[in-house]
C-alpha cells in the first residue's frame, strides 16, 4: 500500500499552546502503549539486536510520559507521546553508545541471563525486516508512521520534523520506495509487547536450578509488559539456532559448520530468485579451516586486513550464521563470498605461495531479484573482472555499449559458474576518461524460470554489477511506458550516448540505471529529430541521481549527449518523479543558435525568460537566441504544477 507522493515542504503546523494534562497523558499512554512501543522498536537500529531493541523501546515509551507532561507545543496527548518516543529512538540511533549502561541508569526493564524476542514471522515479514534494517533511523520511523499510524507523507514528514529527524523529506521518500505491504507491520515479528523468553546460553546454564530460570523468566516478562498485558499465542521457533547479541549466538555465527547452504536445485523450485537460492559453489566450499578463517576475519578484522564497503553498508560482524555462496581459488587469490540477507561479504587472501594482506569487502544487496542477483564479482586484477553467475543463468555474452550494432561475444563459464576474465570499463584509459570501449555482460535466464529473458549488467566497481534498463519514448495517446531490458536496437543506440557517464557512478553502491528517452523533438531548419534522455541511477540504500541529456541526430554513435540537467539526490525520473524538463543551446548545421527545451508527456506548455522571452503550447520549444544565452525555463503540467529543469536553469 503506497501513499500519494507529495511535493509540498514538510512543516510543523502552529497550534495554540497548552500543557498536556497529567490524566490525559497517562490515559493516552495506557491506551496506546503497544503502538508507541512498536513505533520505537521499528525506529531503533537493527544492529543493536532484538533483545535490546525490545527493552529500549519499552524504556522510550515509558519515559515519553515524563517529557510529554512538560510539552507546550499544542499537540494532543498521544501526539506528544509519539513525538517523544521517536525523538528518543532517533537520538539513540545517532548516539550508538553503551546501551546496557543507559538501561541500567534509567532503572527500567532489566533482564539478566535471558533474552527476549518478538515472535518469528514468515518469509514476507523476514524480507521486510531485512529491508528496514538497511535503512537509516529516520526512514524506518517514516515507514512506521506510514504503516502503523496510517499517516500520509505530509503528516509523516511533519512528525519527523518535530522529532528532530535530519532530512524528513528524504526519509519519507526512502520509506515510500519500499515495496512491501504496510499490513505486515501488524505481525508478531514487529510486536515488542508479545515476546519469547530464551536463556542466553543453554550449554552453560543447563546445570542451574530450573526454579531460578522460571523465576527469572517471570520477572523478565513482568518487567517488560509493565502497563500493558502481552497478548499472543504460543511462541514460535526462532529462524536461527543462536541468539543475536549473546555469546553463544556470536560463536555460532562464525562456526563454519553452521553456515547456511542452499540445495543445488533450489532455484528451480522457488518463486524467490535472489541470493537465497544460490547454492554453495567453488573448489573449496568444503574447506572448513578456510571458511572458519574467513568468518573470524569478518567478525574481527585485524589492522592488516583491507576493509571496504559501499556507501551506507554496515561493516558489522555476522549476527547469525550467513549463507555460503562461494569458496574457491581464482587466479592468484582464494575467495570466499557470504550472504547474510542484507549484504554480500567477500573475503580474499593470496593463494598458497602468494603475498599480500587479506581483504574484506561489504556490499548492500537487500531486495535483490532475478537480474540484480544474477552475478557477483569474484576477483579483479590487471584491468579484468571475473564474475560468479547465478544458477539460473543459462547463457552469457559480452558486448560493447559503445558499439551498439556489434553482436555479443560468447563468454565462457566454468562448471562452478565463474566466468572468464571480462575487461573492466575504462581499463587502460586516462584518469577520468571513458576509453574506446564499455564492456557489459549480457546474460540470459534459464527457460525453467522465464522465457526469452536477456538483460545487461555493467561493472561499476562494487561487488554487485549494475542492471541497465531502457524506457522508450512516449507514444501519443498511450499510457506511460515502463522500463524494459536494454537489449533491443533502440535501447542499445540510446545507451551508446549515455555509457561514458556511467563512470561517474563508480563505487557508489548503484543497483540499477534506467535510460529513459522522455521526448523526441523536431529540430529547426529541418535538421531532423533529437532525443532527450534522463538516466536514473538508483542505489541499494535508496537515494539516486538523474542526468538529462540532449542527443542531436548528427551526434556520433559513441558521443555522450549534451548535459541538460542533473539532480544528485532526489526522485527525478523515477516512478515518484515522472515529470522532467531539459534545455540546451544548439547550433544548427547552418551555424544559427537556438534555445531548445523539451518536457515529458504531462508538460502542457514551456516558457523562457531572462534573455529570451518566448512561450509555446506543447512539450517542446525552439527559438532563436544569442550563443551565450542563459535563459530561465519553466513548464506547466496538466495538473497545474510548475516544473523547472533539473539542477537549475
Amino acid at each position: 500500500m503506497k501513499s500519494r507522493p507529495s511535493h509540498a515542504p514538510f512543516h510543523s503546523k502552529k497550534k495554540p499552546h497548552r500543557r498536556v494534562p497529567v490524566a490525559e497523558a497517562e490515559a493516552a499512554l495506557i491506551e496506546h502503549y503497544p503502538r508507541l512501543v512498536r513505533l520505537g522498536y521499528l525506529a531503533l537500529p537493527a544492529t543493536i539486536g532484538r533483545h535490546r531493541r525490545v527493552l529500549i523501546a519499552h524504556r522510550h515509551a515509558q519515559r515519553s510520559l515524563r517529557v510529554a507532561l512538560g510539552s507546550t507545543g499544542g499537540e494532543g496527548p498521544y501526539a506528544a507521546l509519539r513525538r517523544e518516543v521517536l525523538r528518543q529512538a532517533l537520538a539513540q540511533g545517532r548516539r550508538r553508545g553503551r546501551l546496557r549502561s543507559a538501561l541500567a541508569a534509567a532503572g527500567l526493564p532489566q533482564v539478566l541471563g535471558l533474552r527476549l524476542y518478538p515472535q518469528a514471522g514468515g518469509s514476507a515479514e523476514l524480507a521486510l525486516d531485512r529491508a528496514l534494517a538497511s535503512l537509516p533511523g529516520a526512514a524506518r520511523a517514516a515507514y512506521a508512521l506510514l504503516g502503523v499510524e496510517g499517516l500520509d507523507e505530509q503528516a509523516a514528514g511533519d512528525v519527523l520534523t518535530q522529532a528532530g529527524a535530519n532530512d524528513p523529506r528524504g526519509a519519507v521518500r526512502t520509506a515510500v520506495a519500499i515495496e512491501s505491504d504496510h499490513r505486515l507491520l501488524a505481525a508478531g515479528e514487529f510486536d515488542p509487547c508479545t515476546v519469547q523468553v530464551r536463556p542466553t546460553d543453554l550449554l552453560r546454564r543447563r546445570q542451574r536450578a530450573r526454579t531460578g530460570l522460571f523465576t527469572g523468566a517471570a520477572v523478565a516478562v513482568a518487567a517488560v509488559v509493565l502497563a500493558v498485558a502481552a497478548i499472543g499465542g504460543p511462541p514460535e521457533p526462532r529462524r536461527s539456532g543462536g541468539s543475536p547479541g549473546s555469546a553463544a549466538g556470536a560463536q555460532q555465527a562464525i562456526d563454519p559448520a553452521a553456515l547456511v547452504r542452499a540445495a543445488p536445485q533450489a532455484w528451480a523450485a522457488t518463486a524467490r530468485l535472489d541470493f537465497t537460492a544460490w547454492p554453495a559453489r567453488g573448489n573449496r566450499a568444503g574447506d572448513r579451516p578456510l571458511l572458519g578463517k574467513a568468518l573470524a576475519t569478518w567478525a574481527n578484522p585485524g589492522p592488516s586486513v583491507q576493509v571496504s564497503a559501499t556507501p551506507g553498508t554496515p561493516r558489522t560482524a555476522p549476527s547469525q550464521p550467513p549463507q555460503l555462496l562461494y569458496a574457491g581459488d581464482v587466479d592468484s587469490a582464494t575467495v570466499v563470498i557470504f550472504y547474510d540477507g542484507l549484504r554480500l561479504v567477500r573475503y580474499a587472501q593470496a593463494r598458497t605461495g602468494g603475498s599480500g594482506a587479506a581483504a574484506l569487502d561489504f556490499a548492500q544487496v537487500s531486495d535483490a531479484d532475478i537480474t540484480t542477483a544474477a552475478a557477483v564479482v569474484v576477483d579483479r586484477g590487471d584491468g579484468n573482472t571475473r564474475f560468479l553467475t547465478a544458477p539460473w543463468v543459462a547463457g552469457s555474452e559480452t558486448r560493447d555499449l559503445l558499439q551498439p550494432d556489434k553482436q555479443g561475444v560468447p563468454l565462457h563459464r566454468a562448471a562452478d559458474g565463474t566466468t572468464d576474465p571480462v575487461r573492466m570499463p575504462g581499463a587502460g584509459a586516462a584518469a577520468g576518461a571513458c576509453g574506446t570501449t564499455w564492456p557489459v555482460l549480457q546474460l540470459r535466464s534459464s527457460s525453467r524460470v522465464v522465457e526469452q529473458h536477456s538483460f545487461l549488467l555493467t561493472d561499476l566497481g562494487d561487488l554487485s554489477p549494475v542492471h541497465l534498463t531502457f524506457t522508450p519514448p512516449p507514444v501519443p495517446g498511450d499510457t506511460a511506458r515502463a522500463p524494459r531490458e536494454a537489449t533491443g536496437p533502440e535501447a542499445l543506440d540510446s545507451w551508446a550516448h549515455g555509457a561514458c557517464r556511467l563512470g561517474e557512478l563508480r563505487g557508489q553502491g548503484v543497483r540499477s540505471v534506467n535510460d529513459w528517452q522522455f521526448a523526441r523533438t523536431p529540430l529547426p531548419e529541418g535538421a531532423g529529430s533529437a532525443a532527450w534522455t534522463c538516466d536514473r541511477a538508483d542505489t541499494w540504500r535508496g537515494p539516486g541521481r538523474a542526468t538529462v541529456q540532449f542527443v542531436p541526430p548528427s551526434a556520433p554513435a559513441t558521443a555522450p549527449g549534451t548535459l541538460a540537467g542533473r539532480q544528485t539526490d532526489g526522485s527525478a525520473c523515477s516512478r515518484f518523479g515522472r515529470n522532467v524538463l531539459g534545455g540546451v543551446m544548439w547550433r544548427s548545421p547552418a551555424g544559427h543558435w537556438y534555445l531548445l527545451a523539451a518536457g515529458s508527456r504531462d508538460v502542457q506548455s514551456i516558457a523562457s525568460s531572462n534573455g529570451v522571452t518566448a512561450s509555446v503550447s506543447g512539450s517542446s520549444l525552439a527559438v532563436p537566441a544569442p550563443r551565450d544565452t542563459r535563459a530561465t525555463l519553466t513548464a506547466h503540467l496538466k495538473s497545474g504544477a510548475t516544473l523547472r529543469p533539473l539542477g537549475g536553469n
